[in-house]
């Protein structure tokens, strides 16, 4: 869902998330809790790297949620 390579840790996504489902991990990098996360977009959308891509899961693979 980040693509830790290009998070910046900028906190727009955190800003924008409606509920709360998105953090920084020890490295500075956003990540998202998918048991909060709606899948809403908004994340995604805000994003100035494009580093969140709801259409995949952490490990990389493709995600139906």
């Amino acid at each position: 869902m980040v693509d830790k390579t290009k998070c910046i840790g900028c906190g727009t996504c955190v800003a924008i998330c409606p509920v709360e489902a998105i953090s920084f991990d020890e490295d500075g990098k956003a990540r998202i809790d998918r048991t909060k996360c709606i899948r809403c977009g908004s994340c995604e959308a805000s994003c100035p790297v494009e580093a969140i891509d709801l259409s995949r899961s952490e490990d990389g693979k493709g995600s139906n949620n």
